[in-house]
């Protein structure tokens, strides 16, 4: 087995976070709960990782990434932060899903899993799993819609179903209602040592990508349109 080591970075929520992860399991890790502050949590948190991990930056592999869905800002210098990085050493990467990320915190339920992040605006992203070997597989799109549209989806499931992420505050009431029991839910964010481990087996088969191929998951309009003009500007161009 070829030796790698991984640096995680995910800034897709209020929660960003930072880890170095190898083969064996997660060798560092720092993780900051205040929102907004993504920018100047990066690059101490990564240089605190290597330090703490005792290995020099060059020891890194490749980095992986959290792609959203998120907040816009946070997304935007987490993923700029792996492309630097990425690009300055000629290192591949992977991008993640936070909600592949939440639902592989659950990997060991033997139930349906719904991982839930709240989008704000009174919405949720969420996305439906079901364990596997080593891991969890999807079972649905990356959904973005209300509280009571995500209830409603769960009671057509009829099946137990655990939900977890930090969406929960959000959904509790709703979720209750159709007979969602509260020890089914708990609150979660994706976080970097998670993303790292999620990302180890493919860094293994080779199944990565270049920096410059790193996308946002937009699910709103909205967002993705933020997110072409905020382009079009930083390439001293107009957005269409």
């Amino acid at each position: 087995m070829t030796d790698v080591l991984v640096l995680g970075l995910e800034t897709s929520t209020g929660q960003s976070s930072v880890a170095l992860v190898g083969n064996d399991g997660v060798v560092a890790s720092a993780s900051l709960g205040v929102a907004r502050r993504h920018g100047e949590f990066l690059a101490p948190a990564i240089r605190f990782c290597l330090t703490q991990a005792g290995v020099d930056v060059e020891r890194v592999t490749g980095v992986a990434v959290g792609l959203g869905p998120g907040l816009y800002t946070g997304l935007r210098v987490g993923i700029a932060t792996a492309q630097a990085f990425a690009a300055a050493r000629d290192l591949p990467v992977v991008g993640l899903s936070g909600l592949d990320v939440i639902a592989f915190q659950a990997r060991h339920v033997r139930r349906l899993i719904c991982a839930v992040i709240d989008a704000r605006r009174g919405e949720l992203f969420w996305a439906l799993y079901r364990a596997v070997p080593g891991g969890v597989q999807r079972q649905t799109e990356l959904r973005v819609g209300t509280p009571p549209q995500l209830a409603a989806e769960l009671e057509a499931a009829g099946e137990d179903c655990l939900v977890i992420g930090d969406g929960l505050a959000r959904a509790r009431d709703d979720l209750r209602r159709v007979g969602v029991d509260a020890s089914d839910l708990f609150d979660a964010s994706p976080d970097a040592a998670h993303l790292a481990e999620l990302a180890v087996p493919r860094f293994e088969r080779e199944e990565t990508t270049r920096p410059t191929d790193l996308l946002p998951i937009y699910l709103r309009q909205a967002d993705a349109k933020i997110g072409w003009e905020t382009r079009g500007r930083l390439r001293g161009g107009e957005a269409s």
